[in-house]
């Protein structure tokens, strides 16, 4: 006999829990439906914003004006059934990436990638009852958008500039179906999805590749507006579109909350988030917290972030090379960064307009003893950008990204 495709056992595997998860998610179904509201949500935002940030990979102060977050939505739902789709205009707005401090990813490095044009086209069935005495819930989502894993998307977080630890702490766009479950305060989803990453903002997933990847969260709701998770994902070959690159296994443990106090109105997210690649050869860690106060139409918010990043051979001052190999990581840098986010937020014709200044301090220090020196490329060892600009939103202002299936049932009943 000849030698068994190990990669084919391991996709196989990953289908038997999805179809297993699957028909639970079925049964599931079939206590008491509460049927969501039909309706069709419209919405948009977009932020204009100028940033100065001290220093860059040039080795001086740079400032740059854009649109970041270009975003229109549309959110049908009827019954059981729900479809989204989010377009992005980054691929336009931003497309030499978005000057951010410790930013990297898709190639871009000391800029944020600009997203996809389909951000999210998702479809996605949930229901809700009751199996004897105990609340339960089921759904079943499938498209292109979120993995199932990790915290929201900083979109629809306070900030307007994206933590170093997107890719630590999120899987995006990417082709994926799954299934969920729960009963009483607790969750479970799964998904399968494909590994690679998008490398340019019209690129589609490689869909010979879906399945070869998967994930699992599992969420505990104690009380209304508190929720804790925990997140697993096997991710095989994501900076190699063809799947000859190192795989990479993440962990996450998060916990947000949302707390109305009196006229003020309280929100925030702790997370913890781990990467290894090459079987931990390569770990990058992350420790992240946020959180905002609003009262009025004022918005405070603070974020600390220590995360660690690759630092890859470079073809450009901004820019990595891709495919990504695992002998191009010259190094390990921690970036422990301090932002403070304030915005006067004031109603418009049915959506809202918010001037902010944004600022972000911190210091970037090598951990690994490779290779890469932060000083001889930056010139110091710290870090100082600020923002200012208006954001405005129209309709989407709490909708959070990646939230399908059985997350939707509380916002639709």
């Amino acid at each position: 006999m000849g030698r068994p495709d190990v990669r084919a056992l391991r996709v196989g595997r990953k289908s038997s829990l999805l179809l297993l998860l699957l028909n639970g998610a079925a049964a599931g179904g079939q206590a008491q439906q509460h049927d969501a509201p039909r309706g069709v949500v419209f919405g948009a935002q977009a932020i204009g914003v100028l940033t100065s940030m001290q220093p860059t990979p040039e080795g001086r102060k740079r400032s740059e004006a854009y649109l970041t977050q270009p975003v229109a939505a549309l959110i049908a739902r009827r019954g059981v059934l729900a479809a989204r789709v989010t377009l992005s205009a980054e691929g336009l707005t931003l497309d030499r990436g978005e000057l951010t401090a410790g930013a990297w990813g898709e190639g871009f490095v000391d800029r944020r990638h600009p997203h996809t044009f389909f951000h999210e086209i998702m479809v996605d069935a949930s229901r809700a009852g009751h199996c004897g005495r105990v609340a339960c819930r089921a759904g079943l989502f499938a498209g292109k958008g979120f993995v199932p894993f990790g915290s929201d998307d900083p979109m629809s977080r306070p900030f307007v500039a994206y933590p170093v630890n997107h890719h630590l702490a999120q899987i995006l766009e990417r082709a994926v179906a799954g299934a969920q479950a729960g009963a009483g305060p607790v969750t479970i989803e799964l998904a399968l999805f494909n590994g690679d990453e998008p490398t340019d903002a019209w690129e589609w997933p490689r869909w010979s590749r879906f399945g070869d990847s998967w994930s699992a969260r599992l969420e505990l709701v104690p009380a209304r507006g508190l929720a804790l998770a925990v997140s697993y994902a096997d991710v095989t070959s994501p900076e190699a579109r063809p799947g000859s690159g190192p795989d990479h296994e993440k962990w996450h443990v998060g916990f947000r909350g949302e707390r109305a106090m009196g006229p003020w109105a309280v929100g925030w997210l702790a997370e913890w988030a781990r990467t290894d690649e090459l079987d931990g050869f390569f770990r990058y860690e992350s420790r992240l917290g946020e959180g905002a106060v609003g009262r009025g139409p004022h918005r405070l918010a603070y974020r600390y972030e220590r995360s660690e990043r690759p630092e890859e051979e470079r073809q450009s001052a901004y820019r990595t090379f891709r495919p990504h190999l695992d002998n191009s990581v010259l190094g390990i840098t921690r970036w422990t960064l301090h932002t403070v986010r304030y915005g006067h937020r004031l109603p418009w014709r049915g959506g809202a307009v918010e001037p902010f200044i944004e600022a972000t301090r911190g210091t970037i220090r090598e951990v690994s003893g490779g290779l890469f020196n932060p000083e001889a490329l930056y010139g110091r060892a710290t870090v100082n950008r600020i923002s200012a600009g208006v954001k405005l939103v129209w309709a989407i202002d709490r909708h959070r990204m990646g939230r399908y299936g059985v997350h939707d049932l509380s916002r639709t009943q």
